[in-house]
């Protein structure tokens, strides 16, 4: 810029007045306010949440907020102030073309009839031909005379919608979200699996409840969980736990692609469900700089819906005890079929997302795989929280005292407590993934707040894997048995089950309870062929017959099994 041009711009900038603030405009009162906020010392974590707050409530994007700070910061109370042009919302064309170009348009769509802008551009061109005129509007012209009678027209539209390649979410407080980047905008909803499950004995428990974090950008699946816990908001966080934290699975998962999506969103996207409103998703989203927002409609919550729906058709039809979507049309075998455990299940699914879902190319994504969308779509590489930043997403438990030497039970099984000798007889609260309950996160209040103080381990269960519902399970089992219910207990009573059904079917499990039932025949010996036989053979008999009764274990086998 020359110095004749920066004159210029200076003797604009004098003749503008400056502002007062008690005469400010609605509109920069209220961007004032956002920056106030913004002017406040606080950590970055508070200044990123604040950030997108004020962009919501200005409703523009963030990059537009960090502009309008800056310029307050130069300018002052001056920036806030909108200064309208005197020819604003006039084009600077004749009535006559004004008016042939809403004609044009107007006539062009009427009934079943449709038209573009593009093409009353060309009828425009057509006119100026025939008028022999040089100097008519162009297709930028036309295209700014007619935007206003279109959006007016779409007002009425429930939500905005799919325009193009871009997609806008109307949230039931009147803001467009707008995801133009990779985790701007996260959706998440339950649903339940079309299909039975059994416990590893084999008995049939039912449907479990499926929750899936769908990133709305990319569509990809970015995270999920799946148990027979009715939906709340101790669901949602721990789907959302295993959305924020990076992925890494066993190799016996049979993987041939990375479950690469990790990070935290700027907004969380939901139906208006108890869930998604609770003040433990609040905390999250507080704690963890996102923020919750509810769909205006139904009909927003198409993008996170749509793989449910893939998911039954692609995957649960083709699984034992599927039992399709329509109570009148369930599988007259559905339940006799039933043969897979939670744990089976959930391997599968994460199989099919990664390997297929998210692989596969999106209708709207061109020739991008739903993970090249999330890996190109990202503005930087996301931050890795700790495990221990995420510990407000695990499940809570009633509290508990803990008992001397440092103990604490849960669910019938006894921990021990690293450095918790100190707290016997005083309460603390517990923590835990209902996946794996072998370990638990011991906390206790300081000051009205949650304070970590260190993890418990089950006693005899360290190399084991013990969900929650198999301990519910095992401890069941075991007072039907009239036995004790402990810890040496539980873990051998999930052994035998794991020895009774290894490798086979639920039929084939049948099959062999019912062959033990039936009596084996054994050939009847007459004393008279016992005094004939000799002392060698008498001999042979006897250890033939010993032999027989002895179980031959394999070693090998048995460390692949129990993880020896």
């Amino acid at each position: 810029m020359n110095n004749e041009e920066n004159n210029i711009q200076q003797e604009q900038t004098e003749t503008i007045p400056k502002p007062i603030v008690s005469e400010l405009p609605q509109e920069a009162k209220t961007k004032l306010e956002v920056i106030q906020t913004l002017l406040e010392q606080c950590d970055r974590t508070t200044y990123g949440h604040k950030l997108r707050e004020g962009a919501m409530k200005l409703g523009i994007s963030v990059r537009s907020l960090q502009r309008l700070f800056k310029r307050y910061q130069q300018e002052g109370l001056t920036a806030l102030v909108t200064i309208d042009r005197k020819d604003k919302g006039k084009h600077r064309i004749d009535d006559f073309w004004q008016e042939f170009i809403l004609k044009t348009y107007k006539e062009g769509n009427k009934d079943s009839k449709r038209m573009n802008v593009k093409q009353v551009a060309i009828r425009v061109q057509a006119k100026a031909y025939e008028l022999k005129e040089t100097n008519y509007p162009s297709y930028r012209t036309v295209l700014r005379v007619l935007q206003p009678y279109i959006d007016k027209k779409n007002k009425s539209i429930r939500s905005p919608g799919w325009k193009g390649s871009t997609l806008s979410l109307k949230t039931r407080d009147g803001f467009d979200l707008k995801p133009n980047h990779t985790n701007d905008v996260w959706q998440c909803d339950h649903t339940r699996a079309d299909i039975l499950l059994v416990d590893r004995h084999g008995e049939l428990i039912g449907r479990p409840w499926l929750t899936t974090v769908i990133d709305s950008y990319s569509r990809c699946i970015v995270g999920i969980n799946l148990g027979f816990d009715a939906p709340s908001s101790n669901v949602v966080a721990l789907a959302l736990r295993h959305a924020i934290l990076p992925k890494n699975y066993r190799d016996d998962y049979g993987l041939h692609c990375d479950w690469g999506t990790y990070g935290v969103p700027q907004y969380l996207f939901t139906d208006g469900g108890k869930d998604f409103r609770s003040n433990h998703l609040a905390e999250i989203a507080t704690q963890l700089g996102f923020v919750l927002k509810l769909r205006d409609r139904p009909s927003e919550g198409g993008i996170v819906e749509r793989p449910f729906k893939t998911l039954n058709q692609s995957l649960f039809s083709t699984l034992p005890g599927y039992t399709g979507s329509n109570v009148q049309e369930r599988p007259k075998d559905a339940e006799k079929d039933a043969q897979l455990t939670l744990q089976e299940l959930e391997r599968l699914i994460v199989r099919f997302i990664v390997d297929k879902y998210n692989q596969s190319i999106d209708a709207r994504m061109g020739d991008q795989t739903r993970f090249q969308r999330w890996e190109a779509g990202l503005r930087a590489i996301p931050e890795i929280l700790s495990e221990r930043e995420l510990d407000i997403c695990l499940m809570k438990q009633a509290r508990r005292q803990v008992q001397r030497g440092g103990y604490i039970q849960f669910e019938n099984i006894n921990y021990k407590g690293e450095y918790l000798e100190g707290y016997a007889g005083k309460t603390i609260s517990i923590k835990y993934d209902p996946r794996d309950i072998t370990t638990i996160w011991i906390y206790q209040w300081n000051s009205g707040q949650e304070e970590f103080l260190t993890r418990a381990f089950a006693q005899g269960l360290e190399t084991e894997s013990l969900s929650l519902d198999d301990a519910k399970a095992s401890a069941k089992r075991l007072r039907e048995q009239a036995k004790t219910v402990n810890n040496d207990a539980i873990l051998q009573e999930v052994i035998e089950r794991e020895v009774s059904v290894n490798k086979k079917t639920r039929k084939q499990r049948q099959k062999q309870e019912q062959s033990y039932k039936a009596t084996s025949v054994q050939p009847v010996i007459t004393e008279e062929q016992i005094e004939n036989q000799t002392d060698d053979e008498l001999i042979n008999e006897s250890l033939d017959s010993a032999i027989g009764e002895i179980e031959v274990w394999d070693l090998d086998e048995m460390k692949d099994d129990y993880g020896w």
